[in-house]
């Protein structure tokens, strides 16, 4: 059964209850829908378009984060819209040419920062916008540019806003502020085990798989936390730590901003000056850590090569100097020299994913990677698979002789991948937002991500038209195991937060309906009396 609407393509568009209901909700207030990734959160997006460009008339902007994934709204918005022109608005694109696209068009599609643009030079309004979509809808709090066009929109007669996310946050706090930016007063969540939602779902079977530092990277790693600790124990006895809290990266980094506040503040000290130089050190040596313990020896390698090289710099930090002037750094490139074996679990990535291309030599495989050493790692491990066609798919700033992918180029990754020439990609964090990746049976984790939306953006590219794996790689006894905790905490408190929020709000607009009825009874009642 096919959706059928006047200005749907015909026998395109698979008609499912639960997305028809969200949208039904968008239609009737400004709405943030919470849906996993591959539910069709797109779909949905179609019809409250459809539905507005029918009845109310204006035009429809549709803000998403990045230019691939503009493009790929657009492109499915131009072959499933009947009559109407859709355009891709691009900093690309002069801005003359601009505004006449934006004039004649009835869909826009772009990215934020240009309709931002436009908007404070006064080339385009947004009085006639009758609908504003806020893709990936959880970027919208601080400076981001949804925050600001929603803001220019508050007023607009008849405006709705319909904002989407897989997870606008664990936060009550962080949900308030997300639909307070956008000036959004309902939320509908769906999950894969709602009742109008598990008939549409294709299983995803969830496998952690544990691995062991090895002996001789442990010896490795003993010796980075050592460095470590004894920075920790400074930054205590210097008093901008707390002894009972743990040495949390994002602990440090609050350090860092405080210790920088008092600076700012003119409270100028050696004392203060020495603790950013040694909270600096303990950022660098538990990344370095974290390398050696989740990531492997090419990585760690990398990294190394990289602090001695800024060590070496003019401007080189100080933290960088005083870590590789260290006996401790020396021994452990020493060590480090000496080992011939990567972290296991790349033996355990080629296994699972060579036994996935012998049991079904049509599939598509992910690998999500944190870092871009990793990646280009995995990808040379990869592609000693027979039968494996690996490619990467990496974000677009460069560092060095290693060049990004540009937007364009991205695109023509995904695309190559989606029509099969490639049968593996290996991603980092640009290919979890959005993009539409293909039909995928096989995603691997090369290690648990601790935020809960990366991680459900993750497991969202497998089970889509059919079951899928996802297999995560946890290393025993090491921050693997804190960010998949975190990340399965956060996701819990999410969905509970939605639902406490949801539930609030309807009770509220329910006591604001009943007041409204009872206003309107008197003032018939007062009418009436006033007739007689």
């Amino acid at each position: 059964m096919f959706v059928e609407h006047p200005l749907i393509q015909k026998d395109r568009i698979q008609a499912r209850d639960y997305q028809r209901a969200l949208a039904d909700a968008c239609l009737h207030s400004s709405t943030l829908v919470v849906l996993p990734t591959g539910m069709g959160k797109t779909v949905v997006a179609l019809l409250v378009i459809a539905d507005v460009l029918e009845k109310r008339r204006g035009k429809v902007l549709l803000l998403a984060p990045t230019k691939p994934l503009v493009e790929q709204h657009a492109l499915f918005l131009k072959q499933t819209l009947v009559g109407k022109k859709v355009c891709v608005l691009t900093g690309e694109i002069d801005p003359e040419e601009r505004e006449v696209e934006w004039i004649q068009s009835d869909v826009v599609a772009s990215t934020p920062q240009v309709i931002a643009n436009d908007l404070r030079t006064e080339r385009i309004s947004l009085k006639d916008v009758r609908l504003i979509i806020f893709d990936e809808a959880h970027r919208g709090v601080g400076n981001y540019a949804y925050v600001s066009i929603a803001q220019e929109y508050r007023g607009v007669p008849g405006g709705l806003v319909m904002g989407m996310t897989a997870s606008p946050g664990s936060s009550m706090a962080k949900i308030k502020e997300v639909c307070g930016n956008l000036d959004i007063d309902n939320i509908e969540v769906r999950s894969e085990s709602d009742p109008d939602v598990s008939k549409y779902v294709h299983d995803i079977h969830m496998d952690c798989v544990e691995v062991d530092v090895p002996v001789s990277m442990r010896r490795l790693a003993d010796k980075l936390r050592k460095m470590y600790d004894q920075c920790i124990k400074e930054l205590i006895a210097m008093g901008v730590m707390t002894r009972g809290r743990p040495p949390s990266t994002k602990y440090l980094l609050e350090v860092q901003k405080a210790i920088q506040f008092k600076l700012n503040q003119g409270e100028k000290s050696h004392t203060l000056y020495n603790a950013l130089s040694v909270q600096a050190r303990a950022i660098k040596l538990g990344h370095a850590l974290e390398l050696a313990e989740t990531q492997g020896v090419s990585s760690l390698t990398s990294y190394l090569e990289k602090l001695q090289e800024e060590a070496l710099s003019p401007e080189g930090s100080k933290a960088s100097r005083a870590i590789v002037a260290s006996d401790e750094f020396k021994e452990i490139v020493e060590l480090l020299g000496n080992l011939k074996m990567e972290h296991p679990k790349i033996s355990r990535v080629m296994s699972i994913v060579s036994h996935q291309l012998i049991e079904k030599p049509d599939s598509r495989v992910i690998v999500f990677t944190q870092y871009r050493d990793t990646c280009d790692m995995v990808i040379n491990y990869l592609s000693k698979i027979e039968g494996a066609r690996v490619t990467k798919l990496i974000g677009q700033s460069g560092r060095g002789m290693d060049k990004g992918l540009k937007q364009k180029e991205q695109i023509g990754v995904l695309q190559r991948f989606r029509e099969g020439e490639f049968n593996v990609l290996v991603a980092t964090s640009v290919g979890e937002e959005g993009l539409d990746v293909a039909n995928t049976d096989l995603v691997i984790f090369y290690e648990p991500v601790p935020s809960e939306i990366r991680s459900i953006q993750r497991r969202g590219r497998t089970g889509r038209s059919r079951a899928g794996r996802v297999v995560v790689l946890v290393t025993a006894g090491t921050r693997d195991e804190a960010s998949l905790y975190s990340s399965e905490k956060k996701e819990r408190e999410m969905r509970k937060r939605l639902y406490s929020l949801k539930d609030q709000w309807d009770r509220e607009n329910k006591v604001k309906k009943e007041v409204a009825k009872v206003q309107k009874k008197g003032q018939t009642e007062l009418g009436d009396y006033q007739a007689s």
